[in-house]
């Protein structure tokens, strides 16, 4: 059962953006694979409209085994390319909102129903895996922030058996790409004449089938506070794209440019650990 969540629906676009895409038509797609899926209108800047649906879920379903936090809306807002003091206050700000303050508010009422049951998955969705900046100060920020949320509830969940963490897909295509360059599934080979980089695309499969692994993975704790790719996935737990194919950006990238692919490992994360309020306060927090 997928509870499916967003702003815009059928009958007019209330996120107020032009995509058409719709809760309606990813909620009907989750039950022709197979499962349940339940659109419910959430606009999740609105904490009593999170809460609200936290609620519904308890009364319907019961229980929570896994919160996918996608929540974005900052393609129209994203300055990449432009140094910091030509960006825009305003679309930084609004790009926090929807990317960052949502993922908060969200896990707030959320995990509450998997504490419950001491069980449960929390994923971060993100763009890369590593520390290294991403060509735009607020969407450098934004998207740090979350693989940092992600490794700063796990420290919370320390002693329970939540895990959070923090995924990223590849060189995403996405329907809002594969409009931009022009192109459809069908033949979105032909934009790699125009963005070489693109063979080396994945579709949004690849790293939902990175969840549903890590959600049916029952050693998935060992990976808490971190942040994993698609392709990473891919090889660990042996799945594929939707064509069969297992893109795979790291081993492109390198082979591509000659350039070793730098990740967020062991190494970058150690001095994230230890904290001295970890140390001098190792009951926090306070339940």
């Amino acid at each position: 059962t997928v509870y499916c969540t967003g702003r815009s629906v059928r009958g007019g676009l209330a996120s107020g953006d032009s995509r058409p895409e719709t809760i309606e038509e990813t909620a009907e797609q989750v039950t022709a694979l197979g499962g349940r899926g339940i659109a419910v209108r959430v606009d999740h800047t609105v904490e009593a409209e999170v809460e609200a649906l936290c609620q519904r879920i308890r009364t319907e379903a019961g229980k929570l085994d896994v919160l996918v936090n996608d929540i974005w809306g900052g393609e129209t807002l994203h300055e990449l390319g432009l140094p910091f003091w030509k960006q825009s206050p305003a679309k930084a700000r609004l790009m926090f909102d929807r990317a960052v303050y949502t993922h908060i508010v969200t896990s707030r009422y959320a995990v509450p129903l998997m504490l419950e049951r001491d069980r449960g998955l929390i994923v971060e969705v993100t763009d890369g895996d590593s520390f290294g900046y991403r060509g735009g100060v607020s969407y450098d920020v934004t998207k740090m922030a979350v693989i940092r949320l992600a490794f700063a509830m796990s420290r919370d969940l320390r002693r329970t058996n939540i895990t959070a963490l923090a995924v990223t897909p590849g060189f995403l295509r996405s329907e809002e790409m594969l409009d931009g360059f022009g192109v459809k599934e069908a033949n979105w080979r032909d934009a790699v004449k125009k963005v070489p980089d693109f063979i080396a695309s994945e579709t949004p499969s690849y790293v939902g089938r990175g969840v549903a692994a890590l959600a049916a993975d029952p050693h998935v704790h060992r990976r808490a506070g971190r942040v994993v790719a698609s392709w990473t996935l891919a090889r660990e737990y042996g799945f594929t794209d939707l064509d069969g194919s297992q893109p795979h950006w790291a081993e492109y990238f390198e082979r591509t440019y000659g350039k070793p692919y730098t990740v967020a490992d062991d190494a970058a994360y150690a001095s994230w650990m230890g904290g001295s309020i970890e140390i001098v306060c190792p009951d926090w927090p306070v339940d």
